[in-house]
């Protein structure tokens, strides 16, 4: 098939050079030239602007946008808007609010234009082992873009969730359960870290456990990969950035009254690794000395 695709970051890049080794058409667009470049070396299409992107496709026009959630997607599906016609697709494969996944999906309906929100999981591993697609679209659309998620996805990575948003929400929550998941390991390996009575080896710990452990995964893998390149991590500063599904997983459990303390608290931790001393303990410290002359360390 002849596609395009918007943002050739580190998911988007990949995700064409897949598409173009699966037999794909695709013409490339990014705001950084020598970006696009490096993909017209691998056998894409160039286009130098937006415009240039839709002119360069044949109606039904798909196009695949990757660029971050919020205005730079709706700023890019105004740019496109005015190259398409009824029956083309826009698939947004980015971190997007559902919310705003149903709402564009509203929009480009009245303008005869369909939307396809896509949740993409596989990261930098994607080009080698297939991205895990989660993906919200009607039937027809759905059906019209099968080969592209087929080329992209391993054997059995995708699927129909249901109509556009639901692609999205399924996404929001994968990554909700991804917190949860990388602060339980994070706390488990501080702790044998921080061990007083054993010297302990991070990577052969990390390596017996994905042989036949329970919890063994894919994280653990990463894991074992790390330790074994830095069993100290020294290279590495405690700051943990999050892209927004963590808090829109944390608000949608409050709105349908759904206790997830796990994945609240993984967020929360998030956002005390940002701290380089957090004011809240400080204000502990403090009362703890008034009420109990409990001793306090000076900064």
């Amino acid at each position: 098939m002849r596609l395009a695709m918007i943002g050739l970051g580190r998911m988007g890049g990949n995700m064409s050079e897949r598409l173009i080794k699966g037999g794909h058409e695709v013409v490339v667009f990014d705001r950084t030239a020598e970006v696009t470049q490096k993909y017209v070396a691998k056998g894409a299409t160039p286009a130098a602007t937006l415009v240039e992107v839709t002119a360069k496709l044949k109606s039904p026009r798909i196009v695949w946008i990757m660029v971050p959630s919020g205005k730079p997607v709706d700023d890019t599906i105004t740019a496109l808007v005015a190259g398409m016609s009824k029956g083309d697709v826009i698939i947004d494969g980015g971190n997007s609010n559902f919310h705003d996944s149903m709402r564009r999906a509203a929009d480009l309906q009245a303008k005869g234009i369909q939307f396809i929100d896509s949740g993409t999981s596989g990261g930098i591993w994607g080009l080698a082992n297939g991205y895990c697609l989660m993906i919200g679209a009607s039937a027809e659309a759905f059906g019209l873009c099968e080969p592209i998620f087929k080329t992209l996805a391993p054997p059995d990575g995708y699927a129909h969730m249901g109509p556009p948003g639901s692609g999205h929400y399924v996404k929001m929550i994968h990554n909700g359960i991804e917190y949860g998941m990388l602060q339980a390991y994070a706390e488990g390996y501080e702790i044998l870290h921080a061990s007083k009575n054993f010297k302990l080896d991070l990577h052969k710990i990390a390596a017996v456990w994905n042989r036949g452990s329970v919890v063994r995964s894919w994280l653990n893998e990463l894991a074992e990969t790390a330790f074994e390149n830095d069993g100290d991590l020294s290279d590495l500063r405690g700051y943990v950035e999050d892209s927004g599904e963590g808090r829109w997983t944390v608000q949608e459990a409050i709105d349908l009254d759904v206790p997830a303390p796990v994945i609240t608290l993984s967020l929360l931790t998030r956002l005390r690794s940002r701290q380089a001393d957090s004011f809240s303990a400080k204000v502990i410290a403090a009362l703890r000395n008034e009420f109990g002359g409990h001793a306090v360390k000076k900064s």
